[in-house]
């Protein structure tokens, strides 16, 4: 619920400057369920609607609503992924560059989508995963 929320709460605030963009963070699980991780998967499902949905009912305020979809990426949330080897090993198998996320390389998306280089840029959400979902 703390993205509705927050969304809200920015949104207000963007509405009466008439301007501003909104970046949800979800999951690559939002497109594929993760094995044992149905209900992460759901919310994060949960997540893209809801920005496509804020995307529509914003845009004529001149708020733009986008999503950031990672793939695997080292994160203190994400440790127990990485503390189970097979696990860890069945998505290295399944990301064709070989490896993992760090947190700074989801910078660059977050900044686009932020900057006025993505000024007609609204409702997307972009996988950043190492082609994991191709």
């Amino acid at each position: 619920r703390g993205y509705f929320f927050m969304s809200i709460e920015a949104g207000k605030l963007m509405k009466g400057q008439g301007s501003g963009a909104i970046v949800n963070t979800a999951s690559v699980n939002a497109l594929q369920p993760g094995d044992q991780q149905g209900i992460y998967s759901i919310t994060k499902a949960a997540v893209v609607n809801m920005t496509k949905a804020f995307a529509k009912e914003c845009g004529p305020l001149g708020i733009r609503v986008n999503a950031l979809l990672p793939g695997l990426t080292k994160t203190k949330f994400a440790s127990a992924l990485f503390e189970n080897e097979n696990i860890y090993t069945s998505w290295m198998s399944s990301i064709p560059l070989r490896r993992h996320a760090e947190p700074r390389e989801m910078a660059g998306t977050v900044l686009y989508l932020v900057s006025d280089a993505a000024s007609y840029t609204n409702g997307e959400c972009i996988v950043v995963d190492g082609g994991l979902t191709i």
